[in-house]
């Protein structure tokens, strides 16, 4: 049975898989959003010192009763709310200047000019400025998270075609041999770049005619929320916890092939998350509570994908083949800080019939403790606060709760879970390795 299963993913998952992530769109938007992964993890790092330290319901607040040295310690929260106006909430420009360029290195054309020429377009199509009195104001609305849709299709967009009339001769100016390189490069894309302004300023107004409002706000009520309400759930989180277990199964790289799905699903959300606890000091309440970030990953992902954590504790105290343990002491300190590919092609986990049950099972087991515990019997708030995803397995959800000291106590609960899951497996490895005289 397991190996017809593995004959079906190869002939039929594993060629598709490859081919969508080699896809120069999908893997242009997934490189943009890694890219973006300092600024976006810098961002949440501040709310988190926000919400530990300033807020007098924080932990470490409450630790060294903070606001009692501090009369007005909640007010100082403000100092770094500003934070987001810089980072989060001009996510969708980023992804704008870095899906063209990235696109443009693709086709080997001008990177910079393409990343710049798609933030003039994306500005182009953005909501008509609005008039107060004589003031007249863009609003902020689509530069962040909700923004991020027409962002990639508008970065996607002037990547592929921009690059190509750049390199069309007749649309070049050439200037002479002493003009510097940069003076010379602009002029070599200047044709191009007014080409596409203008078709972007025509196409605009046409839009404009039948949707006053703009494309974003189209696009939005058409497209980005209907895709955010049928995706944030914990259904959608589960399905794509078991997708991303197959692929690394079938030895491909899961988070990475599904990087580009997951952002569209649930940027908005996480963002919208971090903008509750930032105006409001505190996770409990927040808009979106079974995300992918705060359900696999603070819950689920111990390890790294397939909880593995608990599989390497599992296998140091039953499983007696040296192969493995040899291993699990080399994936251990990686381990800590959720690096499982020592594990994923040291055992190997890929294409092995026995260790796959527990790889695809673990963490759906504790994607639905997470989602008991946060939104059934609610005893900790949604784990919504930004962790980098090196983070230490138990730790996320306390960190991610704003120190909740039950989360703490989840955390390690999850892994104990994920250990007794393993545990049978590794047994039965055991007995395969005694029955082929490896062990």
């Amino acid at each position: 049975m397991m190996e017809k299963f593995n004959n079906f993913m190869e002939r039929s998952i594993v060629p598709f898989a490859a081919k969508l992530n080699e896809q120069r769109h999908v893997a242009a938007i997934r490189d943009s959003f890694m890219y973006t992964f300092p600024i976006t993890m810098a961002a949440s790092i501040v709310i988190l010192i926000n919400g530990l330290i300033f807020s007098e319901d924080g932990f470490v607040a409450q630790v060294l009763h903070l606001s009692a040295i501090f009369l007005n310690l909640s007010d100082m929260q403000s100092w770094l709310n500003s934070v987001t106006t810089g980072t989060l909430d001009i996510l969708s420009i980023f992804i704008a200047y870095l899906v063209a360029s990235i696109l443009a290195k693709h086709f080997k054309g001008d990177e910079l000019l393409t990343g710049m020429t798609s933030i003039a377009v994306f500005m182009i199509f953005y909501t008509p400025a609005m008039e107060q009195g004589d003031v007249q104001y863009l609003p902020t609305t689509f530069l962040g998270a909700q923004g991020l849709f027409v962002a990639m299709l508008i970065g996607a967009l002037v990547g592929e075609f921009l690059p190509r009339l750049f390199k069309i001769k007749k649309l070049q100016i050439k200037m002479p041999d002493m003009v510097p390189p940069a003076v010379s490069r602009s002029f070599n894309g200047l044709i191009p770049i007014v080409l596409v302004i203008m078709l972007a300023a025509i196409l605009n107004h046409l839009v404009s005619l039948f949707a006053p409002e703009g494309i974003n706000q189209i696009i939005y009520d058409s497209i980005q929320t209907p895709l955010r309400k049928f995706g944030v759930n914990i259904f959608t989180v589960t399905l794509l916890a078991i997708v991303q277990e197959l692929l690394w199964l079938v030895g491909i790289h899961g988070p990475n092939t599904l990087n580009a799905l997951r952002s569209v699903i649930f940027t908005e959300a996480d963002l919208s998350n971090q903008s509750f606890i930032n105006a409001n000091g505190t996770a409990w309440g927040v808009p979106f509570s079974a995300t992918w970030g705060n359900m696999n990953d603070v819950f689920a992902n111990m390890g790294g994908s397939g909880m593995t954590l608990g599989l390497i504790i599992a296998i140091l105290w039953v499983s007696k083949r040296k192969d493995y343990r040899e291993v699990a002491k080399l994936g251990l300190i990686p381990g800590l800080f959720n690096i499982n590919e020592p594990l994923i092609f040291g055992l190997p986990i890929v294409l092995n019939p026995i260790l796959a049950i527990p790889f695809i099972l673990t963490p759906v087991v504790n994607i639905w403790v997470g989602y008991f515990v946060t939104n059934i019997i609610n005893i900790i708030p949604t784990p919504a606060y930004g962790l980098t995803w090196t983070t230490p397995g138990p730790l996320a959800p306390f960190l991610g709760t704003g120190g909740n000291w039950i989360g703490l106590v989840m955390g390690i609960l999850c892994l104990v879970i994920s250990v007794f899951i393993y545990m049978p497996f590794v047994i039965a490895a055991n007995r395969v390795a005694e029955k082929e005289g490896h062990a």
